[in-house]
């Protein structure tokens, strides 16, 4: 391990963009199958992994509801949520925002309770077990009809003081922003935060003037759009970037040509996350190393985009004085 290798795993961190039942390692999503009597069509956890070839972002989603097959139960939601926060707690993350799409479950026959009763119980105790800081995210899904997610909406209302926000992930082809105009108003108008997953200038355009949401989850493409750039810089409003994502996905053909350096350069709130680590090879610590080498980005630009993360997240400013203190304090002794 180089000496940057092991100061950026040693830093305290964020994670702001990372979906749960996106972190099934293949161990587990095997054993969870094994134990619902779900039949997956890999032989071997070695053989799913093999499969983490993608052309494109639906070959992942197919690949993806696919694996939220094995989730059925609360004790199931409550496994995978304990995982990836055990996992997180390992690399550093002291703050971990994460999403969860429950009409991936609730369309199947999963009750809301089990999905988020699961998530919240195993959030709760890794805060208690482990100090991590943990925030829910409810997603709701874009290629299902605007309805539905006002539907979904109304189903997590009893556990609203316990989400942090409102999100919206999916296949983004002819489902843009404004197709959720009314249902993101309606978030706002309940006292949620927003946030959506933006990949073209347009949608990320359409998010921030129609949607008015807090976050952009990727919003690769803004740099595109000179004055929209500055409008994100100047109104401080993040985005949420999945580098090693972004590479599986054949979004950037590598991660020299990412646009991670150039959004700092123009003074964009960048932060940089895991997406759906085992699918793309990399939890929050082998994002920021990878980019670090490719991009060639100094220690003082890992430390800045590692407390933009603690600028971005949805936490009090005492909570967020007290990180970014932690910050500076590994960097005095680093």
């Amino acid at each position: 391990m180089t000496e940057m290798s092991a100061f950026i795993r040693g830093m305290p961190k964020t994670e702001l963009h990372m979906h749960i039942e996106g972190s099934l390692e293949p161990e587990l999503m095997f054993a969870l199958a094994r134990r619902n009597g779900v039949k997956l069509r890999w032989e071997t956890p070695e053989a799913l992994r093999a499969a983490y070839r993608f052309s494109d972002l639906q070959s992942f989603l197919d690949l993806y509801f696919e694996g939220c097959r094995v989730l059925m139960h609360e004790v199931d939601f409550y496994d995978v949520t304990a995982a990836y926060l055990r996992k997180a707690h390992e690399h550093g993350i002291v703050r971990a925002e994460l999403f969860m799409g429950p009409q991936s479950f609730t369309s199947r026959g999963v009750s809301i309770d089990c999905v988020m009763n699961g998530v919240l119980r195993a959030m709760d105790d890794a805060k208690r077990e482990r100090g991590i800081s943990s925030g829910l995210m409810v997603s709701a899904h874009r290629h299902r009809t605007e309805g539905d997610a006002l539907e979904l909406l109304d189903q997590v209302m009893p556990w609203s003081d316990r989400i942090l926000a409102i999100g919206m992930g999916g296949a983004e082809i002819g489902n843009p922003p404004s197709k959720f105009k009314s249902f993101f108003r309606e978030c706002r108008g309940r006292g949620f935060r927003t946030t959506i997953h933006a990949g073209e200038a347009s949608y990320v355009r359409e998010a921030v003037e129609l949607l008015e949401v807090d976050r952009i989850d990727h919003g690769n493409s803004c740099l595109a759009d000179h004055g929209l750039a500055r409008e994100l810089a100047h109104r401080r409003i993040a985005l949420t970037v999945c580098p090693l994502s972004n590479l599986r996905l054949n979004v950037v053909r590598s991660l020299r040509d990412h646009p991670l350096r150039a959004m700092m350069d123009a003074g964009l709130l960048a932060t940089v996350n895991s997406d759906d680590p085992p699918y793309f090879d990399g939890y929050v610590s082998e994002n920021l190393i990878e980019c670090q080498r490719a991009l060639q980005l100094s220690q003082e630009d890992i430390v800045r985009v590692v407390r933009n993360g603690f600028e971005a997240a949805f936490i009090t400013e005492e909570e967020r004085h007290r990180f970014l203190t932690a910050v500076d304090t590994y960097v005095g002794h680093a």
